[in-house]
């Protein structure tokens, strides 16, 4: 079988890895820092290594390079308690072949191990990502953002085009930013277009510009978007509400590199790097005839696809504390938290505008709050009705009338539902511990209600780094 180095300062997850991994047949070593892993590597010239991200003295990150520069026939599986996105993106880029979150889930371990030791002959070598002084603005823990997460870091550095696709609202832009954050333009422009919100003549002109007297009113030679963007990215978005005119002159850049700006002569050329947005179907768009097959083809040589919020309603809490921290910082307001009431509306509610929405409520609900906590009756009709639809009979029962462990398990209850069963996250808000959770869960016989994704509780995510309560501390 496969020789696999485990690196990390936790001595009981060490253990608790090796044993596991030796139990599938492999020969399991362990080391507690990088500089003790590179020397243990050394000797045994691992085929895998698990690689923690915060450990005393240099991190798993710094010393990721040092791993990949040594061994390089040698697949690197990051993990960490922490969840951010920046981290994701700079493990994928400095050559990681996978990020797993802890609590570890064995099933996606074993599935990234056997994945990098059946292809542990291919080369995938990324550059390292540039460090930026801007926070990221995208957060979640959820499967599928940590997918595109990763995804992101194995194309920034990448020229092809990239098609992000998603509700309105999802935040399709901001994937768009990060990946242009964390490319080698990030030095240069990024230029965003909305290629619904202009006529065809003006969106003609906007991106490849025009000479003076071209058209009525071009008083004076102006530089089109993919002009500016030269050196940089530019982010066409609602590219699927272009006409076939835009169309054909968009796939002529794309595949040529270059364009004419209206009413010249001399042909420009760009080297932007193009990374295109739609909120429709565009596949049903080219079967239609709507939308060119070709360009198509050439826009989605990356397809990115962001689930909408309720598909994801286990980053609720995430979202909500980098929103009300943007919040305070924008409105000079000073909310602290929401009641557990509140989050319950927010998971039952199916958020049609996505993000977009979130950030409005919260927004609204800022603004009209007295105090530092925002509470259910400053929330919009819509929320609030999701709210009284739920009530249990239960709960309309005086608490006098309740015996500790029926108070105690409708509390339990209530918990997990805000957090969509997220179990790390209602262990933080309860104060207990994971097996002392599932205690319970047996004990009182707790369900999730209808509709809760079973993907976002099975995942048995972290709550490392969370606050204990529902707060606007910052992703």
């Amino acid at each position: 079988m496969s020789t696999i180095l485990i690196v990390d300062d936790d001595t009981a997850s060490c253990r608790t890895l090796q044993l596991h991994f030796r139990t599938l047949g492999h020969e399991t070593l362990i080391a507690h820092s990088v500089d003790d892993g590179l020397n243990h590597a050394s000797t045994a010239s691992p085929d895998l290594i698990v690689l923690d991200i915060r450990m005393p003295g240099r991190s798993g990150l710094e010393g990721l390079p040092d791993f990949k520069a040594r061994f390089p026939g040698a697949g690197i599986i990051m993990i960490t308690a922490f969840h951010d996105m920046e981290s994701t993106i700079q493990a994928m880029q400095r050559g990681a072949d996978d990020y797993i979150h802890k609590p570890i889930d064995i099933d996606e371990l074993d599935s990234a191990v056997n994945r990098i030791l059946a292809n542990a002959s291919s080369d995938n070598k990324v550059q390292m990502l540039n460090s930026k002084d801007n926070p990221p603005a995208m957060v979640g823990r959820s499967r599928k953002m940590k997918e595109i997460f990763k995804t992101i870091g194995l194309v920034a550095d990448s020229p092809v085009t990239v098609l992000i696709t998603g509700e309105s609202g999802t935040g399709k832009e901001l994937v768009a930013r990060a990946i242009h954050r964390s490319s080698s333009r990030a030095d240069g422009p990024f230029v965003a277009v909305n290629c619904a919100a202009l006529v065809e003549t003006l969106l003609e002109s906007d991106l490849f510009g025009h000479e003076k007297g071209a058209f009525t009113g071009a008083v004076s030679n102006q530089p089109g978007k993919f002009a500016l963007a030269r050196g940089g990215t530019i982010f066409l978005d609602e590219i699927g509400e272009t006409s076939p005119a835009i169309q054909a002159k968009l796939l002529r850049v794309l595949q040529e590199k270059e364009f004419t700006p209206l009413g010249a002569k001399k042909v420009e050329t760009t080297d932007a790097r193009v990374i295109a947005a739609t909120n429709i179907d565009i596949e049903e768009s080219v079967r239609n005839g709507r939308f060119r097959e070709d360009l198509y083809y050439r826009l989605q040589v990356v397809n990115i696809h962001l689930p909408p919020l309720r598909e994801r309603k286990g980053d609720l809490l995430d979202l909500v504390q980098a929103l009300l921290a943007r919040i305070n910082r924008e409105m000079h307001c000073n909310i602290s938290g929401l009641t557990l009431e509140v989050m319950e509306c927010f998971q039952r509610y199916d958020w049609p505008g996505n993000i977009r929405e979130l950030e409005n409520v919260l927004m609204k609900s800022a603004a009209l709050c007295a105090g530092d906590t925002i509470t259910p009756d400053l929330l919009p009709p819509p929320l609030r009705c999701c709210k009284e639809k739920h009530q249990t009979s239960e709960l309309d029962r005086p608490l006098w009338q309740l015996s500790l462990e029926e108070v105690e398990a409708m509390h339990v209850q209530r918990v997990l539902n805000a957090c969509n069963w997220h179990k790390g996250q209602a262990c933080e808000i309860l104060g207990i511990s994971r097996p002392r959770l599932r205690r319970m869960i047996h004990h009182y016989g707790l369900t999730p209600p209808a509709g809760t994704n079973d993907d976002l509780f099975l995942e048995e995510e972290s709550g490392d780094g969370q606050e204990e309560q529902w707060n606007s501390g910052g992703p």
